[in-house]
């Protein structure tokens, strides 16, 4: 079975919020973030702002306070999202509550801003993706910032800066961290310029300060490093990773809509062909 490609579009001029606002209210689920129900969207608030989304969770009581930008993330969308999550926490203390921003672009810069805010915020980044099906627009939203619970007094002299060393000594080994290096050299291999991003769950790629997790890893203690590789799903792309034997643990074909592989150091080295051209293939489909 042939791999599509779906060519990648921007929003901007084809969709409004508005319209993905629709899209959300429909179907919250499509967020990632669980079952949730609708309270209410275009929420006024006393500073005049109007927040774009108010979800919930039915069982935990947990709100959502969502803001929807198209185009790239900038200073006052974060502020005015974090500006609405404070002023509904405060007015409604009796639940919990997270802000979420959605946005096409999530850029490097956004991720400095967040940190001056050192995990007092619980904030949850998602990029919105479209692609053109026939006529019509297939939107995908994927998480690319997990919220970062506050802390106490006591848990902020602990902080841990998520960094290359932070890999190597706390989650993998220097050994596994070297096997993301090599899985790097084959990206760039077909688009140069790609860097790891380090984050507390996963190491992804950044290419021109733009986020493009078409690839992530999660190098473990065992000598392995676990690979996401962002695919539609494929009977033909399956039979493939069974045929090269190659270590396969699941397809997400809930919300990543990734095939988890393990990858040790001579398994690569032995398959490096196909594992290029799966890259290659996740690399298109993120265009």
């Amino acid at each position: 079975m042939p791999i599509i490609h779906l060519e990648k579009i921007g929003l901007s001029g084809i969709v409004t919020e508005k319209m993905i606002e629709d899209e959300i209210v429909k179907n919250p689920s499509i967020l990632g973030l669980g079952d949730l129900v609708l309270i209410e969207r275009q929420r006024t608030q006393p500073t005049n702002g109007r927040l774009d989304l108010l979800l919930q969770d039915p069982d935990s009581k947990r709100r959502y306070e969502i803001e929807i930008q198209l185009g790239n993330t900038d200073e006052s969308h974060i502020i005015r999202t974090i500006e609405y999550w404070d002023t509904e926490r405060k007015r409604y203390q009796q639940y919990d509550h997270c802000a979420v921003i959605i946005a096409e672009n999530i850029t490097a810069r956004f991720f400095n801003v967040i940190n001056l805010f050192n995990g007092f915020v619980p904030l949850i980044a998602i990029k919105m993706e479209a692609r053109k099906v026939g006529d019509d627009i297939d939107l995908s939203f994927t998480k690319v910032l997990e919220e970062n619970v506050p802390g106490t007094n006591e848990e902020e002299r602990n902080i841990e800066i998520t960094d290359r060393n932070y890999w190597i000594t706390k989650k993998g080994s220097k050994e596994t961290v070297e096997v993301v290096d090599s899985l790097l050299e084959i990206i760039n291999e077909f688009s140069p310029g790609y860097k790891l991003n380090y984050t507390k769950f996963y190491i992804g790629l950044m290419k021109d300060d733009q986020i493009n997790n078409f690839i992530q890893f999660i190098p473990r203690r065992n000598r392995v490093s676990e690979v996401d590789i962002k695919l539609p799903f494929s009977e033909e792309i399956q039979k493939s990773i069974e045929e090269k034997n190659l270590i396969y643990l699941d397809y997400d074909s809930v919300y990543s809509k990734v095939y988890r592989l393990k990858l040790p150091k001579n398994d690569i080295e032995k398959n490096k062909e196909f594992i290029k051209q799966l890259f290659v293939k996740a690399y298109e489909n993120s265009r």
